[in-house]
């Protein structure tokens, strides 16, 4: 069954145990992943991708996904760059993807959120592309949900 609308997509998505939600936010993330860059970004992205990744290596790559976050949040009140705003907040959505789960969060609504504000800054830069990401994440996760 197709996810039409928010509403739907954030009741699919608090339906995911913490594993499954931290795989589905990974794949926002890697979509919107150009807008960032780091290297710390896509370390995070690929270990939240992976099922079988442990505790132990998401607090490691947690730290180094939050230095890239907070360099990104300092580099932001400089000036008003739109596309280095839109790579902070794929940076915090990276990490708070690879952080312990909090009781009742819902990561991948989170991130999803995240990813959307991202492309906003996006496009206020100049990128004129339409992205239309929440459609784009309504497809990410009927795509996981099938499997």
């Amino acid at each position: 069954m197709a996810t039409l609308n928010d509403k739907e997509f954030k009741e699919r998505l608090a339906a995911l145990s913490s594993a499954q939600q931290r795989q589905v936010a990974a794949r926002f993330i890697h979509r919107a992943f150009a807008l960032s860059g780091d290297l710390r970004v896509k370390a995070a992205v690929e270990a939240a991708l992976r099922a079988d990744v442990s505790e132990t290596e998401l607090a490691g790559i947690a730290q180094a996904a939050n230095a890239a976050r907070v360099e990104s949040y300092t580099q932001c009140g400089k000036e008003t760059d739109w596309n280095v705003q839109a790579g902070h907040f794929v940076a915090k959505a990276a990490a708070d993807c690879v952080r312990p789960i909090a009781e009742g969060q819902s990561l991948a609504w989170d991130a999803a959120m995240l990813i959307r504000v991202a492309r906003t800054c996006g496009a206020a830069s100049g990128d004129t592309t339409d992205h239309k990401e929440a459609e784009a994440q309504y497809a990410i996760l009927d795509d996981f949900l099938s499997k």
